[in-house]
């Protein structure tokens, strides 16, 4: 099983990402997806008609496409846009997707908060629990936007999704816990742990952000768009980090 995952396009007139993007779909189209997975931010400036040519984009993949919203999209106009988004799950406002791929289950959440470039995942905890109960042997990726473990970059870090902790009480010890959580927002690729699953961030397909700590000096960024692979085997699940 081949999930390939994107985030932040940030798709505007005023930006190259659309062309961005172009570069990491034809790096893409040489493999043979079962799936793609768009963790959410996909266009910026309120550019509405970028969901259209993103979604064309997107269809030339000719492979399932899962979506979750990021906190500068559009939930309804997302909706239109990609009308037949596969394993959609609408929970009130919320665009959640759950999608059984061959072995291999994918669970979206949308970890959005209107008004605010910040996240919750407490308030959608009781729907993933009686998602990740449903009787199934197949092993679970677990998506969103946000990111839940702190990337030590502090202007993005007040922008994380509440309910780490409340997260990984949910997770801990569950005998079919996900294999990996994996996310965006950052636009920087990072890996770490939560409840002992491996929590990676995909990195973007718009510029990166630097990885500032807060000292002086802020280091260089030099990085092209970055998208992940996660391949599941029987050895186990692989997720890399892709420089495009």
């Amino acid at each position: 099983m081949i999930v390939a995952q994107i985030s932040d396009i940030h798709a505007a007139p005023n930006n190259d990402n659309l062309l961005r993007l172009n570069r990491a779909l034809s790096w893409l189209s040489v493999l043979e997806l079962d799936a793609l997975v768009v963790s959410g931010d996909l266009i910026d400036d309120d550019w509405t008609d970028g969901y259209a040519a993103i979604a064309a984009r997107l269809g030339a993949l000719n492979c399932p496409v899962m979506l979750v919203p990021g906190n500068s999209d559009d939930r309804r106009l997302m909706r239109t846009s990609f009308a037949t988004r596969y394993g959609a799950v609408d929970d009130c406002d919320a665009m959640h997707f759950v999608a059984q791929i061959g072995g291999l289950k994918l669970v979206g959440i949308d970890t959005c908060l209107p008004g605010t470039s910040a996240g919750d995942v407490v308030q959608h905890l009781t729907w993933l629990e009686r998602v990740l109960k449903e009787p199934a042997s197949s092993p679970t990726l677990l998506f969103s936007h946000h990111h839940f473990v702190p990337s030590g970059i502090a202007p993005i870090d007040a922008v994380i999704a509440e309910g780490k902790a409340e997260l990984g009480d949910l997770l801990t010890g569950r005998s079919l816990a996900p294999l990996a959580i994996s996310c965006g927002h950052v636009h920087r690729p990072m890996s770490a742990m939560l409840a002992g699953i491996p929590a990676h961030i995909c990195g973007s397909i718009c510029p990166a952000n630097p990885l500032w700590f807060g000292g002086q000096n802020i280091p260089a960024v030099n990085e092209p768009p970055m998208i992940m692979v996660h391949r599941l085997t029987r050895d186990g699940l692989v997720s890399s980090h892709v420089a495009v």
